[in-house]
């Protein structure tokens, strides 16, 4: 037997889900910026959704690349997720344990996606409401049986340094920057080290949490548009998004495709890489801005 699901599902579904569907595989998808402290992969051995595997954004990466967690090739990412037991017609559900409800799973959602993989929902509320009623948890870990996937990656939702450069002078496509608003302004530090605040010149600032409620679920879909709408993107247009390593701009995706567009586009490097890159009059910023070192 086979739910029907959308990008989102429900705790009660899953539960249902768990009971019935042959062809499913939940993962935990959590990651934490360093300075948190929170070791993901030691809290889901202790305890996680019944059933689940880890997926890790840090191993399923580019790790040819200096910046953080940029997407593998279509090889590599076969290979992970062959290694979690998850097929083309498996319907992969992600969850992750932060107390927004959500933080880095929408990337890993939007990862499938873009490898080609559409069967993938997002847990609403995360591990958080998960607990909160009472469901299916557990500290025992089978090791999936390793099987066969087949990733096609979609290159044209992927921008990268190069796009967005050019973009400054053709505007073909609206930057949304889901950081929260003070590193966005440049007043609040940046979590990473040697990266100074600030943003894209033309980007338009739609921190990630306010995509959720206080409960941590996404937003109603007529609450989404009214956002979209107050904060000035045309979702009739392109829309590429970015944060600070393209983890939580995958927040404005979902809720995006939520809204009925076909496809948003990811800015990879995100502002870790802009800030290496960009010459100082390309760092928009009220606070210190990028220097030049001179000798």
């Amino acid at each position: 037997m086979t739910l029907q699901a959308g990008a989102l599902v429900t705790s009660k579904w899953l539960a249902e889900a768990m009971k019935v569907q042959r062809k499913m595989r939940i993962l935990d998808t959590s990651w934490y910026l360093p300075k948190l402290r929170r070791n993901a992969k030691s809290e889901f051995k202790k305890r996680h959704i019944t059933g689940a595997a880890f997926f890790d954004i840090d191993q399923c990466c580019d790790k040819t690349s200096p910046l953080d967690h940029m997407l593998p090739s279509e090889s590599f990412f076969a290979d992970y997720v062959g290694n979690l037991g998850i097929e083309s017609d498996t319907h992969v559900v992600v969850y992750d344990a932060s107390d927004f409800g959500a933080f880095s799973a929408p990337r890993v959602w939007w990862m499938f996606r873009v490898f080609g993989h559409s069967a993938v929902s997002l847990l609403n509320g995360g591990l958080r409401n998960w607990e909160l009623e009472q469901r299916p948890m557990s500290d025992r870990y089978v090791r999936p049986t390793q099987t066969e996937f087949k990733a096609s990656l979609n290159r044209s939702w992927i921008k990268t340094y190069e796009d967005i450069l050019d973009n400054l002078e053709t505007k073909k496509f609206q930057v949304v920057d889901a950081r929260p608003a003070g590193r966005f302004r440049g007043l609040d530090p940046e979590p990473r080290d040697n990266t100074e605040p600030g943003h894209i010149p033309g980007s338009i600032s739609v921190p990630f949490h306010s995509f959720l409620s206080k409960s941590g679920h996404f937003l109603p879909k007529e609450q989404l548009q009214a956002l979209f709408a107050q904060s000035g993107v045309d979702l009739n247009r392109p829309i590429c998004v970015s944060c600070g390593s393209a983890v939580t701009a995958c927040h404005v995706a979902l809720a995006a495709y939520e809204c009925g567009h076909p496809g948003v586009s990811v800015y990879d490097g995100g502002w870790s890489e802009w800030f290496t890159r960009a010459v100082p009059e390309h760092v928009i910023s009220e606070g210190r801005g990028k220097h030049l070192r001179l000798g």
